[in-house]
């Protein structure tokens, strides 16, 4: 029987890091982009409620398949356990504060 993979992708999406958990994660067929399916979140408990996993599972919601452009993937793990979805910001004032660079942005004033 084949071996169930969890995948954790980290991304940029608007000057915020995203660490998400899917079970399918492969290179699209529009070019410069991965494909990401079947995300994966924490049980829903009444006791704990985390935000940053709340307000990721409420964007992704409804999303059967979602599609990052490949500059903005930091990286992507194959892992044994899924963990906590989470989203940081990304300190993108002083580079050195952050292991994050992006390669391009809007131009800010």
């Amino acid at each position: 029987m084949a071996e169930k993979h969890i995948y954790k992708i980290i991304f940029m999406n608007q000057n915020q890091v995203y660490e998400v958990y899917a079970k399918s994660v492969f290179q699209g067929d529009l070019y410069g982009f991965i494909v990401i399916e079947d995300f994966l979140f924490g049980e829903k408990s009444a006791i704990v409620v985390d935000p940053t996993e709340d307000k990721l599972r409420h964007e992704f919601e409804h999303v059967s398949r979602s599609f990052i452009p490949m500059h903005e993937v930091i990286r992507i793990d194959q892992v044994k356990r899924q963990g906590t979805p989470k989203i940081v910001s990304a300190n993108t004032g002083d580079a050195s504060k952050t292991n994050v660079t992006p390669l391009y942005g809007p131009k800010k004033d």
